[in-house]
């Protein structure tokens, strides 16, 4: 059985296997040791016959899990300590892949905050449950970053161009935006919940979702389709800012507001990303090896230690971009994306 900690703690009741994220201040943001623990458990009750499926949930009302630790990379990387935080996001990948690809299945149980890190455990669980406080978002443009965690791969296969309209803006998502985006699979009162655990546990069949599932509310996303496809259609990111910007509408007006505070770099190599997992065949493992080609260079070159100054650090809210009129050389994203040779992404390890 693997060890539980502060953070996480990780138990078999009945015929599940379950983990719950307990940092609920910190609104369930993924340590490293985290992830590592939850691949562990994974791989554990793969081999285990009495397992018949893995619950994952988390303590607190306002997150399911809302990112990763941040702060630890921003200080490991000021420090130039690049190794920490490219190790964190190699081993957080294969777990990710773990959970896209495992023979069992796996339920998580989504409240509150699921952005990041958390859409990374949830996104590509077989089985995703949200509830009226639901709110799944990819913000990592933001803060210089780009989406992660598999996030492109989800985004690409979003209705239309839905995927580079969250990509780009990280509007949240509700419960009924959720489903309709492919980021979520049944939405499940959350005073139920207690009953759905119970009866997961008891009998180890996912029916019992179905069992308990009502009807979502609304997507407003699904309402708004064609305008977004038209807004978010353009190759290049240029081409998408002066659709949106040109645009009067009220979600083009947020768009703008939001693609305003963003990191261009970041929103140029997303779409860039989303496009590239569009391709045929293109899975899981591709759009993570893709992912950490961006994440190795973005912290050393990039605008992510910028980012999360501005945002979490010294809070003033001023990043100081590269590329800030908004032009980015088709050659600064080819470069992000370019392969890493011997440094490339392995799921089965250094």
């Amino acid at each position: 059985m693997p060890d539980s900690s502060d953070d996480i703690h990780i138990r078999i009741e009945g015929r599940a296997g379950r983990v719950t994220f307990t940092r609920p201040k910190a609104l369930n943001a993924l340590t490293h040791e985290m992830c590592l623990a939850l691949d562990d458990a994974l791989k554990a009750w793969d081999e285990d016959d009495s397992v018949a499926l893995v619950l994952i949930d988390a303590e607190g009302e306002k997150a399911f899990c809302a990112g990763g630790d941040i702060a630890a990379m921003y200080h490991a990387g000021k420090a130039g300590d690049l190794g920490a935080p490219r190790r964190f996001w190699r081993e957080e990948y294969r777990m990710n892949a773990r959970i896209a690809e495992y023979a069992k299945p796996i339920v998580c149980l989504m409240q509150g905050f699921v952005m990041g890190g958390g859409v990374g455990v949830s996104g590509h669980a077989s089985h995703r449950v949200v509830c009226d406080s639901t709110r799944v978002a990819m913000p990592e443009c933001g803060i210089g970053f780009v989406p992660d965690v598999g996030g492109t791969l989800l985004l690409a296969g979003a209705p239309g161009r839905l995927g580079e309209y969250l990509g780009l803006t990280a509007a949240r998502m509700g419960p009924g935006d959720a489903i309709h985006a492919g980021f979520a699979d049944a939405y499940v009162p959350q005073d139920r919940w207690g009953d759905l655990v119970q009866a997961l546990c008891d009998t180890g069949d996912t029916g019992r979702i179905d069992d308990m599932a009502e009807p979502a509310p609304a997507s407003d996303m699904a309402a708004q389709r064609d305008r977004i496809d038209a807004m978010f259609g353009g190759d290049r990111l240029e081409d998408v800012r002066r659709s949106v910007e040109t645009d009067d509408s009220a979600i083009a007006q947020e768009a703008a507001k939001a693609m305003a505070r963003n990191a261009p770099l970041s929103m140029a190599v997303t779409l860039g990303m989303i496009r590239e997992m569009r391709a045929p065949g293109n899975g899981i493992r591709d759009a993570l090896r893709t992912e950490y080609r961006v994440a190795h260079r973005i912290i050393e070159d990039g605008d992510f230690l910028e980012g999360v100054r501005a945002a979490i650090i010294d809070k003033d809210r001023n990043p100081r971009w590269q590329h800030a009129d908004g032009h980015v050389p088709d050659d600064a994203v080819v470069r992000m994306l370019a392969p890493l040779g011997a440094d490339d992404w392995d799921f089965h390890g250094d």
